[in-house]
């Protein structure tokens, strides 16, 4: 049975002659870590303190137990027999303890923490004038935005949420819309075809410099994609350069090294200034547009469902969720 004591104007819980004060549990947090990496160093890095901090709160917490949880020697660290049945014991305690301050912080309707996008490299310039309103709007979440070309499981490698093109989005996943729909055009420019003929059809492309682009995640290289009334088919260019980055696709298109094959949007202000020429048109495909897409789930953790409600609100002002790059 627990009694409850008062000692120096600190409440702190006895049972026996086990004394268990509030700053013992960053004490367990402390041992538990030294025992999974089986070094003072490495759970110190973990942590984020000091090795001499992590051997204070682990010394103090043997102390406070009266016996030694970690025999330790110049060269190695390891359990004595009472460390490994308070081991057994502790790491689930913390755990549940740790996911009761998580549930607590869902429901605190305060917005926090880090939320981890996962987004196609060509959209990440659209996206920054979007999450620039949305850090100054939610100053307690950070964003991190990390670039990947290939359609990644966002939930087995830790990330919120990705953003895609609609047709690559799973069934399991909550979709919200980011854009309307926009084609995949071919394109080159003036300085391009003051030398080479302008192709009519998708075919002629044969003939033509292509600059292609590599998956970074699978290294395929992808074919563009025609339609031809409701028929869809797929063309494999040849050409002298291979990125496997949208931006670097379009400077390369811009010096004149070649075509390129990119969602219509990418290239808008340079197809307006004239820059870039786009080409077969009447055989472009269209593509269902941006998704923010997310696990199913019960409930959102507020810095995502008021990323979602930011995109939500944002698309029905500006009919895109998505800015034009500058």
């Amino acid at each position: 049975m627990l009694h409850n004591h008062r000692v120096q104007g600190r409440r702190e819980f006895r049972e026996s002659d086990v004394m268990l004060k509030r700053t013992d549990t960053d004490a367990v947090a402390a041992f538990i870590k030294v025992a999974e990496r089986m070094s003072f160093r490495a759970a110190a890095a973990d942590l984020g303190v000091s090795p001499s901090a992590v051997s204070q709160m682990v010394k103090a917490l043997e102390t406070n137990l009266g016996t030694a949880l970690l025999s330790r020697t110049t060269r190695s660290v390891g359990l004595t027999e009472a460390g490994m049945i308070f081991l057994e014991q502790a790491r689930p305690a913390l755990e549940n303890l740790e996911a009761c301050f998580t549930t607590l912080r869902i429901y605190s309707g305060r917005p926090s923490g880090t939320l981890r996008l996962n987004a196609s490299r060509g959209v990440i310039p659209f996206l920054l004038d979007p999450l620039r309103e949305f850090c100054e709007a939610y100053p307690g979440i950070e964003v991190e935005l990390f670039a990947e070309d290939g359609l990644s499981d966002i939930a087995a490698n830790g990330f919120d949420a990705g953003i895609r093109l609609g047709e690559r989005i799973q069934p399991d996943m909550v979709a919200v819309r980011l854009s309307p729909s926009f084609r995949f055009i071919v394109a080159g420019s003036p300085s391009y075809f003051a030398q080479n003929p302008k192709p009519e059809h998708p075919n002629d492309l044969g003939d033509h410099r292509c600059i292609r682009f590599r998956l970074g995640t699978s290294g395929k290289i992808i074919n563009w994609t025609f339609r031809d009334g409701k028929r869809t088919y797929e063309v494999a260019v040849k050409g002298p350069m291979i990125l496997n980055d949208t931006p670097a696709m379009v400077a390369a298109a811009l010096k004149g090294l070649g075509l390129i094959y990119v969602a219509e949007p990418v290239i808008e202000e340079h197809l307006s200034s004239g820059r870039l020429v786009s080409v077969v048109d009447d055989c472009a495909i269209e593509s269902p547009g941006l998704f923010l897409y997310y696990p199913k789930r019960n409930s959102l953790l507020p810095k995502l469902r008021v990323f979602v409600e930011f995109a939500r609100a944002r698309g029905r002002q500006r009919e895109s969720f998505v800015s034009r790059a500058t």
